[in-house]
């Protein structure tokens, strides 16, 4: 049946221009719908690991379930879950959301705080969300380029530079997803001391990745105490536990913040599922030891993957964190989304093209898959690079 609109065409709203699918996703469903067709296609461009959810979350779930835990639970979360958020942040229960997914998070903190014109400073690279949900929110995503010299990071000269009196938010990601980097304690602290100087500028800490560093790692709320009056903290479960699917996400920040995303929340998703709150109450209480372990066969894949690159000609650092890599493009094919679409065409390599997180010329490949399905993808990549 077609769906024929009598009254003339969709008439899409003006705060989405320039806004669409995110081009992992467009890549990722491509390559799903290669696979559908017979195409052996190798999938490295999303962020989502491959180990299980641990059994004991499941389980807990499932006890959820059985137990009746399946009426409308509180908008910010239930006591339970945003008591032990709190008591491993050193924070009050108050001072905790729990969300939809960490992106809904960011989302709630954009909506409920920016007015037209606000401004966001973000460092590219930055996942590919960041600037549409600013945009959608109503303010103006400031991005300053971080390049491959400075680490991938930000520094307190770009920084300065970049406040103006609209600036609200400096949004930081470490681990950072597309390039593994990780803000040191010091690099924080040289942060925040411009911070400091205009206290109409918050900070959200984007520290999804956090218990997938490979270096030592410092939340910024503990290298700046002086700004945990203005500092969210964004965190989950999806990352380290394996729950991409059981969309649960937290922020930790200010009473007066929390309070205002929970407003904004109660009229868009209201609470976050029950069931899947049971679940994140159990990872986070529950055996810690799986978070070591995962964390080490990421880095082994994380040198697996770096080393695979550098041979076959893709100039790529060592990430300290996360699990991607960002390797340049190779001089015969600069343009990385051209070089994307050759690798999916003639090696059945799904990559994503740095351009989708504000850095074109470099790729981002996940290396959250099996070790088999790695060095398949490097092979498949080093002989398509060596056909240029």
């Amino acid at each position: 049946m077609t769906i024929q609109n009598s009254l003339g065409g969709f008439r899409r709203a003006g705060r989405l221009d320039g806004i669409e699918l995110s081009e992992i996703v467009r890549i990722t469903e491509r390559a799903a719908q290669l696979r559908a067709q017979g195409v052996d296609v190798i999938a490295l461009s999303t962020g989502e690991p491959d180990f299980p959810t641990p059994p004991h979350v499941v389980e807990a779930a499932h006890r959820a379930a059985q137990d009746g835990q399946t009426r409308y639970p509180p908008t910010a979360g239930t006591p339970a879950l945003r008591a032990a958020i709190a008591a491993e942040a050193g924070a009050e229960p108050a001072n905790v959301i729990v969300s939809t997914g960490a992106k809904q998070v960011l989302a709630g903190a954009f909506l409920a705080s920016l007015d037209p014109g606000d401004e966001v400073i973000a460092a590219a690279p930055f996942w590919t969300s960041y600037a549409d949900m600013v945009k959608l929110a109503g303010g103006v995503p400031v991005v300053l380029d971080c390049p491959p010299a400075q680490g991938f990071k930000l520094t307190p000269v770009q920084l300065e530079a970049a406040i103006t009196p609209r600036t609200r938010w400096l949004l930081l990601n470490t681990p950072s997803n597309p390039t593994g980097a990780v803000y040191s304690k010091a690099e924080l602290q040289a942060l925040g001391a411009v911070l400091e100087r205009h206290p109409q500028v918050w900070v959200i800490s984007d520290e999804i990745y956090r218990h997938l560093a490979y270096v030592p790692f410092t939340p910024f709320v503990q290298a700046v105490p002086a700004l945990a009056g203005r500092t969210l903290t964004v965190n989950g479960v999806s990352k380290a536990y394996s729950m991409t699917g059981w969309r649960i996400g937290w922020g930790i920040g200010p009473a007066p913040l929390i309070k205002a995303m929970v407003e904004v929340q109660g009229q868009i998703t209201s609470g976050a599922c029950s069931i899947a709150q049971a679940a994140a109450l159990a990872a986070i209480t529950g055996p810690q030891d799986l978070l070591a372990e995962r964390r080490a066969e990421m880095r082994a894949r994380r040198d697996l993957v770096v080393r695979g690159l550098n041979d076959a000609g893709l100039d790529c650092a060592l990430p300290d964190g996360a699990f991607y890599a960002f390797p340049r493009t190779p001089a015969k094919m600069p343009v990385d989304h051209e070089f994307c679409r050759y690798l999916l065409d003639e090696a059945g390599v799904a990559l994503v093209p740095g351009r989708a997180f504000g850095m074109p010329g470099h790729l981002r490949l996940s290396f959250a898959y099996a070790t088999k399905s790695l060095q398949e993808g490097l092979r498949r990549i080093a002989d398509a690079t060596a056909k240029l």
